[in-house]
């Protein structure tokens, strides 16, 4: 094999071939990227990116159970793959028995097209949208705005062999569009982001309206103290919410006490209502527009994760249902220490609560009984307590006040200290669900559909200079 036209999936069998070990996993990923980034309505930069990653999972039977080695490494060629292979194998060696141990996945048919090229993007991806990118750009220099943001595009091939006979490839085509508008003094300014796949379904020029209404309402400025307030959260900051309660939603950690999962005097609250609105978050790998990995694809080993799942098939998994805790994120291994039924992670999530009105029906039916709070998104989102799974953030980029079902100004940024679960149980009204982009975790996770949520009494535990 040329080590620099080497095919991914014959990385994949030759590293198999190499092996020497009991059992071998293999994930070879090729990525490719294009991307476009503008400010000041005029582009400034673009270009293409291409990458590949190799990671080997070498196990050991011993004595005392089976231990696991993991070596990751890029740009890897057909020369690199037997100093891979072998230093996964000697960490397996030095490494001691395997808690997560499970047998390797069998019996799951072989994807078809294990053997093709990898999939890959260009910059044709932008061919209708860079001349709309370039009318928003016209648009908003002659109404005096200013328009700074990026484009990306990203089409990841993962292709997993193992020694247990698996060879599966998925195609992940994963797009991002984030857009700000200043007026020319930078004292006002407004984000919108939208995810997408292919990038046939944005519109630059609603998200250029959509901006200048916010740059409008942000016209007059309004102070208000940090108390607790009728706030609508909009769809792009319940996903960074629920995506950090989703991370946080292991099997394990609640049936051994640690998390807002646990019950209290042992086990975990499955079976609880946790919403009295009949919120659904679930996950489903054929969610239309929101499809990811059939399959488990798993790197390294945690709580939520297991490198010997790797390959097991994944399904449409109702975390909530109706309000109810249903399942928690469980492998095969925290599967048999808690007794529950295995529920791998699963790379999208979807919030569904039954409502009809969009945001801007939300907002016409907010602040007649006092003032309400507008969020446009969340950033510097931390944990305090994971027991009661409390985060704290920041508001930004538009914090606007509704009174009689108007926007009448924008006010100061605030300091939040809230829990999602928490604020699930207390949430009065979910509008629309919509494909939406998370502000905090959109490197990590950008596969989402969430409806807008109205909380009665939103914690702004202070003010913030934040912008």
């Amino acid at each position: 094999m040329s080590s620099r036209t080497t095919k991914p999936h014959e990385i994949v069998e030759r590293a198999l071939e190499l092996s020497r070990t009991d059992g071998c996993v293999v994930i070879a990923g090729e990525r490719s990227t294009a991307n476009l980034r503008w400010a000041g309505n005029a582009l400034t930069t673009n270009g293409v990116t291409r990458g590949r990653s190799v990671t080997v999972v070498a196990t050991v039977d011993g004595a005392e159970g089976t231990a696991s080695g993991v070596v990751s490494r890029s740009a890897v060629t057909a020369d690199d793959l037997e100093p891979l292979v072998r230093a996964a194998e000697a960490a397996a060696r030095e490494a001691g028995p395997a808690e997560d141990a499970q047998p390797l996945v069998t019996g799951v048919p072989h994807s078809p097209g294990f053997e093709g090229a990898p999939a890959e993007t260009s910059p044709a991806v932008f061919d209708a949208f860079a001349p709309a990118l370039g009318e928003a750009f016209a648009r908003a220099r002659a109404a005096g705005r200013e328009l700074y943001g990026f484009a990306q595009h990203e089409v990841l091939s993962s292709y997993l062999g193992t020694s247990a006979g698996l060879r599966l490839r998925h195609d992940q085509p994963t797009g991002t569009l984030e857009m700000n508008a200043k007026s020319p003094d930078r004292t006002r300014s407004a984000w919108a982001g939208r995810a997408t796949r292919d990038f046939t379904d944005v519109d630059p020029g609603a998200l250029d309206a959509e901006l200048a209404e916010r740059l409008g309402w942000a016209e007059r400025r309004i102070e208000l103290p940090a108390g607790r307030y009728e706030t609508l959260l909009p769809p792009t900051a319940v996903a960074d919410l629920l995506i950090y309660q989703q991370w946080s939603a292991t099997a394990r950690d609640a049936a051994e006490g640690r998390t807002v999962f646990s019950r209290t005097g042992g086990g975990t609250r499955l079976g609880e209502k946790l919403s009295q609105l009949p919120l659904t978050l679930r996950s489903d790998p054929h969610a239309p527009g929101l499809e990811c990995a059939p399959f488990v694809l798993a790197g390294s080993s945690g709580d939520d994760a297991s490198v010997f799942d790797n390959g097991l098939p994944l399904t449409a998994t109702e975390w909530i249902r109706e309000g109810v805790l249903e399942h928690l994120l469980t492998t095969r291994h925290t599967a048999g220490l808690t007794g529950l039924p295995v529920a791998p992670f699963t790379d999208n999530l979807i919030l569904e609560g039954g409502g009809t009105r969009s945001l801007a029906e939300m907002v016409a039916a907010s602040g007649h009984d006092g003032p309400a709070l507008l969020l446009t998104c969340l950033w510097y989102i931390r944990e305090v307590d994971p027991a009661s799974l409390l985060l704290t953030g920041l508001t930004r980029d538009g914090v606007y006040l509704v009174e009689k079902g108007e926007v009448v100004g924008e006010v100061n940024n605030f300091r939040f200290n809230e829990s999602p679960v928490d604020l699930l149980s207390r949430a009065t009204e979910a509008g629309r669900t919509e494909r939406t982009l998370p502000r905090e975790w959109n490197e990590y996770f950008t596969r989402t559909a969430m409806p807008a949520l109205r909380i009665p009494d939103f914690n702004m535990s202070s003010v913030s200079q934040g912008v």
